[in-house]
């Protein structure tokens, strides 16, 4: 038989075990984060009807999708979980209580070209709300209180979840007469991070046709800084010159209101009249999250609010407002950047529970009593040398080995042995699973900031 060279696909991450932990505690800080405000968990198909998936598609869209046809089906994997959720929202409006509270953490497929920290197949954490007919801005400004508890609980403290609205940069393009040209100008000034501002006011002069002065009035307004109530203050000398700039206005002192209430220090959240986001079908409040430390990573958290999400599906009108974070990505980039904790646990077991004798009940049982008692516990039941069974407690990087003899098995007792640093004590097995557990209880962040 011809022996098959193993290989994981291009821009497809696969992790070995520590770091696969490292993974799932992302994961688990996310669920546990997104359940605290309510948001219920949902899990769309990961195959959907083509068409119901490209909609709202075109362009590059259809170029990456993963497309393929089984018998008479036209079908493809979900490139994101939003165009799902329209779907699935569409589809049971009628069973639903209205505001819609949901998150999901899945994969995603992008047939894109994979390179440094992009893949094909990658996981998405998405949290949305959506009204029926309408949504209060309330919900707009309870997003950011959310993405502060999901990066504190990644034990980051150097992060900005930088806020604008859409309404004011349309309602300000129309005041310059460019109203037409609107998407053009917001895409362009999206950029600004990435290509600085003279490229910006280029492009916004040779391909979306604005003159000097009009290029020149976008920049210097997108350039108020400042606290967030001078921002604030700044944009009030534009007030009253255009109906969409000041419900646009009204809305974003709305959101900056409330945050304080939910929690967010000011030194977290800012508003920026640079954050626009590319996609059109954003329609108010929009979102970019960065790290102050880490500005080469870009955006790891963005959103904003939508007042169409279903319109492919249904004439019901689905406001919503949601965020997205890129956790393949995220995740890819804090490890290569060192980021990652390594003293968080990475191992699949609390302890290791070596039998030392040649019946394995007692071995079993005490197991037993011990994932009882809460712990993660692993049976070893090979029949090698004590040196081996400790070699294997070891490479594992349990915390915790528990061997059992005859003589503990007299005494009633089981030796606990640390693995960090080899003490090891003789306890009962109720007192060992307090022990075990008392050592592993302290809370360790994922991620290290530096």
């Amino acid at each position: 038989m011809e022996i098959i060279k193993p290989r994981t696909l291009s821009g497809f991450m696969e992790l070995l075990p520590d770091k696969q932990a490292q993974f799932e505690r992302m994961l688990e800080i996310l669920r546990r984060t997104y359940a605290s405000y309510g948001f219920a968990a949902l899990d769309t198909p990961v195959i959907e009807d083509a068409r119901i998936l490209l909609a709202k598609g075109g362009g590059e869209t259809e170029k990456q999708i993963y497309r393929f046809t089984k018998g008479d089906s036209d079908l493809a994997l979900r490139f994101d979980l939003t165009v799902p959720l329209a779907k699935y929202v569409a589809l049971h409006a009628n069973e639903l209580a209205f505001p819609f509270r949901r998150y999901q953490i899945s994969k995603v497929y992008r047939g894109e070209r994979a390179q440094r920290g992009r893949f094909r197949e990658f996981y998405q954490a998405d949290i949305d709300i959506i009204g029926d007919g309408k949504l209060d801005i309330l919900n707009e400004a309870e997003i950011p209180a959310i993405i502060y508890k999901v990066f504190r609980g990644f034990g980051l403290s150097r992060f900005r979840i930088r806020v604008n609205n859409r309404k004011i940069l349309s309602g300000f393009y129309a005041m310059l007469g460019l109203a037409e040209k609107s998407g053009d100008i917001m895409r362009t000034v999206d950029k600004l991070d990435k290509i600085g501002a003279d490229k910006v006011e280029a492009i916004l002069m040779e391909d979306c046709g604005l003159d000097a002065v009009q290029a020149g009035e976008i920049l210097r307004f997108i350039a108020i800084s400042g606290t967030n109530d001078q921002v604030l203050a700044g944009l009030e000398s534009y007030a009253g010159r255009n109906d969409l700039f000041d419900q646009g206005l009204a809305e974003l002192k709305a959101v900056t209101a409330n945050l304080a209430a939910f929690g967010v220090p000011e030194e977290n959240f800012a508003v920026d009249l640079t954050i626009a986001r590319g996609l059109d079908y954003y329609t108010g409040t929009v979102y970019e999250t960065t790290l102050l430390d880490h500005p080469e990573v870009g955006s790891v958290c963005s959103g904003g609010r939508y007042d169409n999400l279903a319109g492919y599906y249904t004439e019901r009108q689905l406001p919503g407002v949601g965020i997205s974070i890129g956790l393949t990505r995220l995740f890819y980039v804090l490890d290569e950047q060192g980021l990652l904790n390594p003293a968080l646990p990475g191992a699949p077991a609390d302890a290791l529970v070596l039998p030392m004798t040649d019946d394995p009940g007692p071995a079993i049982a005490l197991a037993e009593t011990l994932r009882g008692a809460g712990l993660r516990v692993q049976l070893y039941g090979e029949k090698k040398k004590f040196k081996q069974k400790i070699a294997y407690a070891d490479k594992l990087g349990v915390p915790f080995a528990v061997l059992l003899g005859e003589d503990e098995i007299a005494e009633g007792k089981c030796s606990v042995k640390n693995m960090r640093t080899g003490e090891q004590v003789k306890l009962s097995a109720a007192d060992a699973a307090e022990h075990i557990r008392a050592a592993i209880a302290c809370d360790v962040p994922v991620i290290l900031e530096k």
